[in-house]
């Protein structure tokens, strides 16, 4: 499967999976979901996220 929103790089945050090449990791996202942390809690913890984001994080 090949994402569109989740980047990996060597030189960011030790090689993580992040969203859309931000400093923020996918296993961020995939937490606060899994602790049941609405989604527009998430949007407004992480003003540069895109609901779409959250949907590819859980896909991954």
């Amino acid at each position: 499967m090949k994402f569109q929103r989740i980047t990996i790089s060597a030189d960011q945050m030790g090689g993580l999976p992040c969203i859309r090449g931000l400093r923020i990791p996918v296993s961020v996202i995939v937490d606060l979901v899994a602790a049941n942390t609405p989604d527009e809690e998430i949007l407004r913890l992480y003003p540069d996220l895109e609901s779409e984001d959250i949907r590819e994080a859980l896909a991954n």
